[in-house]
């Protein structure tokens, strides 16, 4: 049985194992006071500091699901709550207090997944009928996709096939994409697509990488021999890794 190792002191990575948190948690844990900044050299945290701290209540405020961006909300949202939602709208809702913006990333807002579940669906609405004024019956292509959680192509097939109606603008009367949602045997097919899709989709990524990685290891096996004079380069060899370990994570079962 290996040694526990014993730490004199702790770097955010470590500190983040340490107290069972994911990155996303640990920083927001420190944007929100939930924990301290580092007592050694400002970068590190002391061993007894560490022992102080638990992670329970970071994860107890902020969840096990990291936060997004305002268009993942609005398309988590348009599929709960029924209704065309946009990035505007997240932005809006912000505004009146509705919603909380829990940090940035990149310069841009996130939101937890918690906040945007809890959000009351007339308020949404409420926000989403004032940006479309007269226009609030009624959806585009893209916006009932968005509220039924289809691929855009399997929308505009089902809509073609049966002869959905469109008004002056093509735009789609929003009772009838209501309507498509409520239809169970239509949504289990779509759903059923959406998964061949996204398995082919992933089956090409992984192929890509595969190759990509095999190409590194033949260019590596050349630079070993002597026969090419340069190594290839590593950062490519971790972003294929990355990716073909990302991809493989998501494959069911």
């Amino acid at each position: 049985m290996p040694a526990p190792i014993i730490r004199a002191d702790y770097s955010v990575n470590q500190l983040a194992v340490h107290l069972g948190l994911a990155p996303w948690q640990m920083r927001l844990g420190r944007e929100h006071g939930l924990l301290p900044e580092p007592d050694r050299d400002g970068e590190r945290w002391s061993a007894a500091l560490a022992a102080e701290l638990e992670g329970g209540q970071v994860i107890a405020r902020f969840g096990t699901e990291p936060p997004i961006g305002a268009g993942r909300a609005a398309t988590r949202l348009a599929g709960r709550v029924g209704i065309d939602v946009e990035r505007p709208d997240i932005a809006v809702l912000a505004a009146h207090g509705e919603l909380r913006v829990i940090s940035a990333f990149r310069g841009h807002p996130v939101y937890l997944l918690r906040d945007l579940d809890a959000l009351d669906p007339d308020a949404v609405r409420a926000v989403v009928s004032t940006r479309k004024g007269p226009l609030a019956d009624t959806v585009d292509a893209a916006g009932a996709a968005a509220i039924l959680d289809w691929p855009r192509r399997a929308f505009d097939r089902i809509a073609l096939s049966r002869s959905l109606p469109m008004d002056r603008l093509g735009r789609y009367m929003l009772a009838d994409v209501r309507a498509l949602k409520a239809d169970e045997l239509l949504a289990r097919q779509v759903s059923e697509e959406k998964h061949r899709l996204a398995a082919a989709k992933r089956h090409r990524q992984e192929a890509k990488c595969e190759d990509a990685i095999r190409g590194w290891i033949l260019r590596c096996t050349a630079y070993v021999d002597r026969v090419a004079e340069d190594p290839p380069d590593t950062a490519a060899l971790s972003r294929a890794l990355r990716t073909l370990t990302a991809a493989r994570r998501t494959e069911p079962g």
